[in-house]
């Protein structure tokens, strides 16, 4: 086998575990196939590959394909290796403790947001995000409060070559208002939604910013809109400004 050949097949394994997401964790191998383009045999033979080294596992009686315990370990070491993550643990968890509310870390990938870390609600209903999960920019605190923070250049091709998806009612998909929205955001300190991806929910983020002063990730809390009321409100955002100030203090931003 050529290089030329090696190439393909590493770029079609990778593929193949791309297939695989939170909406649709199992897959057999001819839905495989037509998703990619593949050929059934090119996508059986790699995938027997990647279930020998534990990148996927079968399901013996439905023949469904997933991913497997392999794929965690990398996960955790590289999680593992991620400062940012380390060093903001304990203040998401102490503003979990503070708020009883759900708390998610998340950084920005491109045009959209993914998130990190996060720490579930004491309340027993919780609203959370798997961790890895990417959501869109425009209409999460995280994803906006990012996007503020971004060059101009960088804002105008993520908004112009994206579709401002409408997710609900409040949803705002108009470029011209977002960028306004943007700018309010960059004033406050802090972005603040409700309703805009989901309807009921409530969202405050902040930014975390490096030793270069660079917003690098948002620390958010999250929750139902009934438990996030006027008189909570100006303590909630507080905290979520006091921890991720905490957070870019550890990174080395100096005021």
């Amino acid at each position: 086998m050529n290089k030329s050949s090696n190439l393909s097949s590493v770029e079609n394994a990778l593929k193949i575990l791309e297939c695989f997401t939170i909406d649709e964790t199992e897959k057999r191998v001819t839905k495989i196939s037509e998703e990619l383009g593949l050929a059934k045999s090119t996508v059986s033979r790699l995938i027997k590959t990647l279930h020998s080294y534990g990148y996927v596992k079968k399901d013996l009686e439905t023949q469904k394909y997933s991913l497997g315990t392999k794929i965690l370990s990398l996960y955790s070491s590289l999680m593992s290796e991620m400062e940012i993550v380390k060093e903001a643990q304990p203040f998401l968890e102490q503003l979990a403790k503070e708020t009883k509310e759900s708390v998610q870390l998340a950084e920005l990938e491109g045009s959209n947001v993914i998130y990190t870390e996060q720490i579930k609600s004491s309340f027993p209903i919780q609203i959370f995000a798997h961790i890895g999960r990417i959501n869109p920019i425009h209409c999460t605190s995280s994803g906006k409060l990012l996007l503020a923070y971004q060059e101009i250049e960088t804002i105008e091709e993520i908004l112009i070559n994206n579709e401002l998806k409408r997710y609900t009612s409040s949803t705002t998909t108009n470029i011209i208002q977002l960028k306004k929205e943007l700018l309010e955001i960059r004033a406050l300190g802090y972005c603040y939604i409700e309703n805009e991806f989901i309807d009921g929910i409530v969202s405050i983020a902040a930014p975390i910013r490096d030793y270069n002063k660079k917003v690098v990730a948002a620390v958010s809390l999250v929750g139902p809109i009934q438990r996030f009321t006027k008189d909570k409100m100006p303590r909630f955002i507080n905290k979520v400004i006091d921890s991720s100030d905490l957070i870019s203090k550890t990174l080395g931003y100096n005021k």
